[in-house]
């Protein structure tokens, strides 16, 4: 699969793990980033082709193959830079798939009326975690804390999961990391070191950004 990433600045870390991610899974990826100390640093550090520029104009889009892209996401924190962004990709050259991020939940409508593929507001997500809406089903979210020196995150435990059945003090977390909360059966559970975790325990994962593959290794057997 073909993908093209946009976005930068207050998104830079989205894109990151999401170049990781889909690197991992054997993605062709291809980020653009408006901001060239940005892409510079992508280029070195995520296995990815990153091009420096605006991922709204069409030009910067046809360098980054979008001709040939299966899948357009543009994630900046401005909602018509992702609309024309996607919008361009669809017209211009037949993107069978655009995703948006929308900044402003009441964009949403308009994005799907103008025939966005799939729209996500990050503010909705949020709101439907604090409701207890939303159906989690592995990593399900991850956002920064303390200007971007920790992450916070949630996932769940499979039956395929190697935390399952184990202890806390079991598993060899890495340095700067810990389980922050267990959520298991609607009650939370303030983990201490004898605490065994169980399938389809949620768990509120603290860690500087450097460990967050090798946590999620450890604790689901999968990559972030």
């Amino acid at each position: 699969m073909r993908v093209i990433l946009i976005g930068g600045g207050e998104t830079i870390e989205t894109i990151y793990f999401l170049s990781r991610l889909f690197a991992r899974r054997g993605y062709r990826v291809t980020v653009v980033n408006p901001y060239p100390d940005e892409a510079r640093m992508l280029s070195r550090q995520v296995k990815a082709t990153v091009i420096a520029g605006d991922g709204s104009d069409p030009a910067v889009l046809e360098e980054a193959g979008a001709r040939r892209a299966d899948v357009v996401l543009s994630l900046t924190s401005q909602d018509p830079d992702n609309l024309v962004a996607c919008q361009v990709a669809q017209r211009l050259y037949s993107v069978p798939r655009t995703m948006a991020l929308v900044n402003d939940p009441d964009n949403e409508q308009i994005f799907r009326q103008l025939g966005i593929t799939e729209v996500f507001s990050a503010t909705r997500v949020i709101g439907s975690l604090i409701e207890e809406q939303t159906v989690f089903d592995e990593i399900v979210h991850l956002f920064p804390a303390a200007e971007g020196q920790l992450h916070v995150s949630e996932l769940v435990l499979d039956e395929e999961a190697p935390a399952a059945g184990k202890s806390l003090a079991e598993l060899a977390m890495p340095k700067d990391s810990l389980v922050a909360a267990i959520i298991r059966d609607g009650q939370v559970i303030v983990p201490r070191g004898q605490d065994r975790l169980q399938v389809a325990d949620r768990l509120i994962l603290i860690a500087v950004p450097e460990n967050q593959e090798e946590i999620f290794c450890l604790l689901t057997g999968k990559g972030a």
